[in-house]
Parts: structure tokens; sequence; C-alpha cells
């Protein structure tokens, strides 16, 4: 999803994970909540920490840091879950902090330069170059592959007691009670 000011701003929730900035466009963001127990789900790739329950909804909380490569890090009291609307449902995504909430100019977005940006990382949609730092933007929808977000969400539904499949032809998640 991409919003934009007029036609000439992008604004952006900042977050840092592992030192470095990430910026995704607001219109995504759900809400931004401090860190909470997390259930884990047996069954689900390792990146995932679990699930928790955000007024009474069942939200899967993916590690960031994790997702991206980077090792794990301990806990902090700076750490938040920000919740995402990815592929038409919401997901937690645990971060080591968010900074900002801020508008950046359209033109100041590069795209990743080709030496970093291959198949396995059509989530970076670019790079916002300030004054003085770097912000890596990054596209949520596609940071799950479809693989990934189909067996999440079918790890849910198995602890939930329902069954969920992936209807090819339709390209549609269809669940049904186990």
């Amino acid at each position: 999803m991409n919003i934009s000011i007029g036609k000439t701003e992008r604004q952006l929730v900042i977050f840092d994970v592992n030192k470095e900035a990430f910026g995704v466009d607001i219109g995504t963001v759900r809400e931004i909540i401090s860190m909470q127990d997390v259930t884990n789900v047996p069954g689900v790739p390792d990146f995932v920490k679990g699930v928790i329950n955000l007024r009474g909804k069942v939200i899967p909380v993916v590690d960031l840091r994790r997702k991206l490569g980077f090792n794990s890090a301990e806990q902090t009291k700076e750490n938040r879950i920000v919740v995402i609307g990815v592929n038409g449902q919401d997901i937690g995504v645990i971060v080591d902090a968010v900074t900002e909430v801020m508008r950046i100019p359209v033109e100041s977005v590069v795209p990743p330069n080709s030496v970093i940006y291959t198949g396995d990382y059509e989530y970076l949609m670019g790079i916002a170059k300030l004054d003085k730092r770097l912000i890596i933007l990054l596209d949520m929808d596609k940071v799950l592959s479809r693989t990934e977000s189909i067996s999440i969400t079918s790890a849910l539904a198995s602890a939930k007691g329902t069954k969920t499949t992936f209807d090819r032809a339709s390209e549609k998640k269809v669940t049904a009670s186990a």
C-alpha cells in the first residue's frame, strides 16, 4: 500500500531493527502496542514468535529481526509490537523500538540497488535518503511470502480447531471447522 500526502510526500512509521531504521506506510499500521506475553504455537516457521490475544482477537506475531536474517536479541522495555495489515489479516511485528511518524518527500526515495535487491528481497520498496540518515522502506505485504502466510494461517487455524486450505484456482484461503 502506498499512502501519499498530496503527491509529494509519504507518511511513514519509523522503527529500529538491529540498529537500522526501517519505515512502513502509515496506512498499513493498525496500532502499536507494548510487548506482552506471546504464546508459542507449534508448526510455524522459526521467525514466528507465536500469538497474542489482542482484545479477543488472536494475532500471529513475527520477530522481524529473525525474518530479516538478524540474530534475536534480549527483550527490552523499548520493544514494541506493530500490528500491521498484511495480505488481508492483522499480524504483529516485533521491532526493537518505534522511533517516530514522519513525512518524507517522494523524491527522497530511491529504488534498492540491484546488488542487494534480488527476488528474495522483493519486500524492499526503496531507501529514503534524508539529511543524515537512510531509512529502509518495507512492503509488509511482501515480507511474508504467500507460502509463509498460508503456513502461519494454517498453524493458527489448527490451534483454534479449524482447518485452513488454499484454493489454488481462486487463490483464496478456505477455512472450515475441524
